[in-house]
């Protein structure tokens, strides 16, 4: 608790809560197995936009509720046990509240369903989100809405685990209110979640606040017991101080305390300044097309048909990340809608409207949310096939959504499942966004998702100024002073109007000025070990992004790679579940930024001396696994287990980087693959401006340099054709 979390050596396939340490009873197995089959009865609904929202989405999971298994079952192990710890990992990786395993008794099965094709039942539990605060507008949006709204929670989770399985090779279906063949209330008590009380089921940590789903499978798996009457009492002394590492009660008691539109951690406590700490001359940045973004450029074959080829698959390549594909495919058509003609009078205030949809988001799962205006330049300038695209909307409510510290630890930053990190946290950014957004146009306000599988705005300066981090020496990649790096973001634009937030300093232009360590651990080497330099208007430690997407693409060892985040010294958990020494740190490096010149080299020692960024292996619960021509099979280049090297030498003068300014990017509407100059990169790299020489020449009244201005369009006319994106059905 000093040193290191209290679930440092908690598996992670345990789950938050400790339901492992609650009594069993075998007896209710024949219970339950003696009594009738139910019969499937219509659950009543409540009028609301947001409970059509979240109606909408489930139905979207709906649509993989079943499936074709893979031709060719996965070389998993024999071992039950093992298969369960996958499979409760994967649905507690996605958030699941709770989890168990059990058999399909005959009678589990509704009246008129067919029985014959599963046997065993995945149980997803997921809890109730808070309701508003009183007087908060969102509150009328939330309170008919909250079972809706997880069960879209559970509809999703169950989805994605069958969609594992299927991967797999072995069948599998789901089952959530409205789309059922099972009792799922039967198999709820079977799998040792719940009791029940009379009529009713009820959990030992959350009463009636959860929603349920199944995956039911003939994917055999080890079993859980049913609870004893006697659990119901559980929430004892050893619960609310976090018993087995489990998340303790006074952390929950915690979050609940805080204002619903406050995130979970004290954001409002940082230090907030009018500008972004990193210099931004607002008038030089430039607009730049899609075209232009490395993934892009990589799909669209200017890096080689290798990359080309490894584009389509490198974030896909586990069963668990291609589970999430399709999924993430079905949102995209509903990231923007019809707008209601009459706008909803009630929301005339921006200081209560962004109360309001704070409060929304973090009822909705995302971790931190700010609210800025979007300056034109972070508009990209063409769409993907090269037509022309003008700012729509005023403002842009930013999410972060954080990746998972346990899961991150278990790994090496760039093993197999780096790529189901991303796309999870993608996945439930696309929903988050997506819900809020029809809520927003059912109020008569445009609003759009932009999210990773198709957005019209620039993410990296929009956290800035939503006030959620600074730039990092990772790069092109924010820090924020609770989660650090290890976060992705999706953004929601509208024009309802908000009240906006301020950019923070936390002092993290010092920090990362005196810590190499995510530069000293990226494979590739293509973390800048020197100074930050000016980049098409804006201050950044340039990282070489060819270098970079090129790794992340062809890693034969893993899926993609997230190894700066992973071995950050700000990679921490800094709740009340979080040992002391961080905790205190955090608060001296948020609250007395004076200390950091002392501070940082001893905190960038004290990261290595206690093996942080190293491998944790209670938090390993997934297989490695690679999906090859739709088959799940062992990788034949092995996996990744790197873990720290603090030995490596720091040498900014060896380092030779790449840089591509907005002269070097590709015309917004070529059709063609525009070969990448590397060497026209290291020669770029050689005359940019530094931030001082960039202030200079403002203050003599010297225009921007000619590479600042984007490559322009080369007339190809109404948009030309392109190598689809993986989220665009094939």
């Amino acid at each position: 608790m000093l040193v290191y979390p209290k679930s440092r050596n908690r598996p992670f396939h345990l789950g938050p809560f400790p339901l492992e340490t609650l009594p069993r009873d075998d007896s209710i197995i024949a219970a339950e197995s003696d009594k009738p089959p139910s019969k499937l009865v219509d659950s009543e609904r409540e009028d609301g936009l947001l409970v059509v929202a979240s109606d909408r989405y489930s139905d979207i999971y709906g649509q993989f509720s079943d499936g074709e298994p893979a031709l060719e079952k996965a070389p998993v192990p024999d071992d039950l046990e093992r298969r369960a710890v996958d499979l409760k990992g994967a649905a507690y990786f996605m958030d699941a509240s709770q989890v168990g395993i059990c058999h399909i008794p005959q009678n589990a099965w509704l009246v008129g369903a067919d029985g014959t094709q599963h046997d065993h039942a995945v149980v997803i539990l997921v809890e109730h989100g808070r309701v508003p605060d009183v007087g908060n507008l969102a509150r009328e949006w939330v309170a008919p809405s909250v079972h809706p709204a997880s069960n879209m929670r559970a509809a999703e989770i169950a989805g994605l685990v069958a969609g594992h399985i299927r991967t797999m090779g072995w069948t599998a279906n789901t089952h959530f209110d409205g789309n059922q063949a099972l009792d799922v209330a039967r198999l709820a008590v079977l799998a040792g979640l719940v009791v029940r009380r009379g009529s009713d089921i009820e959990n030992p940590y959350l009463a009636n606040r959860f929603s349920l789903a199944v995956v039911s499978t003939d994917y055999a798996a080890a079993i859980d017991r049913p609870l004893a009457r006697r659990a119901l009492g559980a929430k004892g002394l050893r619960y609310w101080w976090g018993q087995n590492g489990a998340q303790s009660g006074r952390e929950r008691n915690r979050r609940a305390k805080r204002r619903s539109d406050q995130s979970r951690y004290p954001m409002e406590t940082v230090k907030t300044v009018d500008r972004p700490t990193t210099l931004i001359i607002d008038d030089e940045v430039p607009r730049v097309p899609k075209r232009a973004a490395f993934f892009e450029r990589a799909l669209q074959g200017d890096l080689g048909p290798k990359a080309q080829a490894a584009r389509r698959r490198f974030s896909f390549k586990h069963p668990m990340s291609y589970s999430q594909l399709n999924v993430i495919r079905a949102m995209v058509p509903y990231q923007d809608g019809e707008v209601a003609e009459q706008k909803n009078a009630r929301f005339s205030d921006p200081v209560e409207n962004a109360r309001a949809i704070k409060a929304l988001s973090y009822f909705l799962g995302a971790d931190i949310t700010g609210i800025c205006e979007l300056p034109e330049y972070t508009w990209y300038s063409h769409k993907e096939d090269g037509q022309p695209l003008e700012p729509y909307h005023k403002y842009a409510v930013v999410m972060l959504i954080d990746q998972g510290f346990d899961t991150m630890e278990g790994g090496s930053g760039d093993d197999w499942i780096s790529g189901a990190q991303s796309m999870r946290a993608y996945l439930r950014g696309a929903e988050i966004a997506g819900v809020m957004a029809e809520v927003l146009r059912g109020e008569g306000f445009p609003a759009r998702s932009q999210t990773n599988a198709d957005s019209d705005v620039l993410h990296i300066p929009l956290v800035m100024w939503a006030g959620l981090g600074e730039l990092s020496r990772i790069g092109e990649l924010m820090l924020n002073p609770f989660i650090g790096p290890r976060l992705k973001t999706v953004v929601l634009t509208t024009n309802m109007p908000l009240e906006v937030d301020k950019p923070i300093d936390f002092g993290l232009q010092y920090f990362c000025n005196n810590c190499w360590k995510c530069a000293r651990e990226c494979p590739c080497d293509a973390i800048p070990l020197g100074d930050k330099v000016m980049f098409n208007g804006y201050e950044i430690w340039k990282p070489d992004v060819e270098r970079c997407t090129r790794y992340r693409l062809t890693n034969s060892k893993g899926s993609a790679c997230g190894r700066c985040m992973k071995t950050c010294p700000l990679n921490k958990v800094v709740d009340a579940d979080g040992p002391l020494l961080t905790r205190g740190a955090s608060w001296l490096g948020i609250n007395a930024m004076f200390l950091k010149p002392m501070m940082v080299p001893i905190a960038r020692w004290l990261d290595d001396a206690l093996g942080n960024g190293k491998r944790n292996s209670h938090k390993k619960w997934w297989f490695d696994h690679e999906i090859i021509n739709g088959v799940t099979v062992t990788p034949k280049a092995g996996t990744n287990q790197r873990d720290i090297d603090p030995s490596r030498s720091i040498d900014p003068a060896r380092q030779k980087m790449a840089i591509f300014h907005a002269d070097m990017m590709p015309p917004p509407d070529a059709g063609e693959p525009v070969p990448l100059d590397r060497k026209a990169g290291l020669a770029a790299m050689e005359r940019v401006e530094t931030p001082d020489e960039a202030r200079k020449r403002l203050d003599n009244g010297v225009v921007r340099p000619p590479h600042y201005v984007a490559t322009p369009s080369i007339g190809a006319g109404e948009g030309v054709e392109r190598v689809e994106s993986p989220y665009v059905e094939d």
